[in-house]
């Protein structure tokens, strides 16, 4: 049942957020922080006995496919994991950043953000995969306005309504398929789906797709994005970046792999991701607003994801899992930098920056270091990921892949001339006004470096992380044996 802990203890502390208000009001920044420790331990202590042996935990004494249940299979645990680990982060840099506002009900929306994504990432079920899905989308709704200025309410106005069509799209793919199959377990569809010669299989496929890619920022369903991202508190940008639309990327992968499994389907897909690759780095290029510059980054890195992962063999979905966990990583110490580098100089303008990397050496010096990672250059995380997407395009062979490796190449170099642009602000140009200097607090310094010791040590040991990823792919991969596992 220690699946059921990691999402039972952030949910329960989530609701329980009163009562500790009301015992103590200085209570609630320390609640995500244990809820996080305790979900990243479980999933460590998960992550070897699943690797070998995936748990099927049933809910209500009713097994598949008539009752709920959990899949804690390699793929799950480990984004549990990851989910843990960037949370974790987050909500000790949030301890110290959030001193504004209902502070409590910000905790609480937060633990109930992370509930949602790790319960979509473990569930088996269709249905339920929606349910923690919307927990997600509406605790971030609430999260990205919670300043409560016009640009924060306006920006999650937007948002609700895309991510509303989107949820709207999602339950119409789940009606069509329960109608058709009279079960949600996604096991049970899978085995009857082959079956079933009919356009409304099509359409339910185009649905779910659709209405998942939405939250993973797939073009064209990422226009709530760039607005999103700047307007949100930093904490919130960088959980957002680092976690949210990863959930939704999972979400596309598990339909498109796990329920359908239709190959031919894969290629459009892949050149989909491909599109969200140059539309997100040419738009990044474009940005003068850092936040928004990293919003469009996210979006490219995004397509990159999808690109490798839509490869559809196990070194391409592993080199998409992988720079999935380098992205993650990445983003969420720019975001929570640039968090505190906003605050200083008053302003979001990259130009408002000019030489404050020489006043706020840490903080910067991270940035740096985040940065260069998602460029792909050694020794971080970002080049062993972009080196195993590249590999396992080579694998396919052909003048097709051929030109796709070129197009990555091509987007790379656009990613790199923003963010060298963004180091020469930081350290090579002359600040334009005084900006008083603020020490950056322990709170928020110690998560970030942590942070970025981990994206050296994945730079320097990416094989560290590759059985993991082995496991995971298979995961995904292997349609009959996920069938088996769930269904005996």
């Amino acid at each position: 049942m220690v699946a059921v802990l990691l999402i039972v203890v952030p949910l329960g502390l989530a609701f329980a957020m009163p009562l500790f208000n009301f015992v103590s009001k200085h209570i609630a920044g320390y609640i995500p922080i244990a809820a996080m420790l305790c979900n990243l331990i479980l999933s460590i202590l998960l992550l070897p006995s699943v690797m070998e042996n995936p748990q099927i935990v049933v809910l209500g004494g009713l097994s598949p496919p008539l009752g709920i249940h959990l899949v804690a299979g390699p793929l799950g645990v480990g984004l549990s994991g990851l989910i843990s680990l960037v949370g974790l982060a987050v909500s000790i840099y949030a301890w110290g950043y959030i001193k504004q506002g209902a502070q409590d009900k910000y905790h609480a929306l937060y633990l109930l953000l992370l509930s949602g994504a790790t319960g979509a990432v473990l569930t088996g079920d269709l249905f339920n995969l929606f349910v923690f899905y919307e927990i997600l989308c509406i605790s971030s709704y609430a999260l990205v306005a919670y300043l409560g200025d016009r640009n924060g309410v306006e920006s999650a106005v937007k948002y609700l309504i895309q991510g509303s069509v989107g949820s709207g799209l999602i339950l119409v793919g789940i009606a069509i398929l329960y109608g058709m199959f009279g079960t949600l377990n996604m096991a049970q569809i899978a085995i009857h789906i082959k079956d079933v010669d009919s356009p409304a299989i099509f359409l339910a496929l185009v649905f779910l797709v659709t209405g998942f890619g939405v939250e993973a920022a797939v073009f064209p369903l990422n226009a709530w994005l760039p607005d999103a991202h700047s307007t949100a508190p930093s904490s919130i940008s960088a959980i957002l970046s680092g976690i949210a639309i990863k959930v939704g990327i999972y979400a596309v992968a598990r339909v498109l792999f796990t329920i359908f499994g239709v190959a031919a389907v894969f290629q459009y897909v892949l050149l989909l991701g491909l599109v969200t690759l140059l539309v997100g780095e040419i738009c990044a290029f474009s940005q003068d607003n850092i936040k928004r510059m990293l919003a469009y980054s996210s979006v490219g890195q995004v397509g990159l994801i999808v690109f490798a992962i839509c490869i559809a063999t196990p070194d391409g979905v592993g080199a998409g899992l992988f720079q999935l966990v380098s992205h993650a990583l990445s983003k969420a110490v720019l975001f929570l930098g640039v968090g505190y580098l906003v605050a200083c100089s008053g302003s979001m303008s990259l130009s408002s920056l000019n030489g404050i990397g020489k006043r706020m050496p840490v903080v910067c010096f991270a940035c740096v270091v985040a940065a260069f990672s998602l460029v792909g250059l050694p020794p971080f995380a970002g080049f062993a990921g972009k080196f195993l997407i590249i590999r396992a395009a080579l694998a396919g062979k052909g003048i097709f892949f051929t030109v796709l490796i070129g197009i990555v190449l091509l987007a790379t170099v656009v990613e790199g001339a923003y963010f060298f642009r963004m180091v020469q602000t930081l350290y090579f140009k002359d600040a334009k006004k005084q900006i008083e200097f603020k020490k950056t607090p322990a709170s928020a310094s110690i998560p970030i470096l942590a942070l970025v010791v981990l994206i050296v040590a994945l730079g320097v040991y990416p094989d560290v992380l590759l059985p993991y990823l082995e496991s995971a792919a298979a995961d995904l991969l292997n349609k009959a044996g996920y069938i088996k596992e769930v269904l005996g």
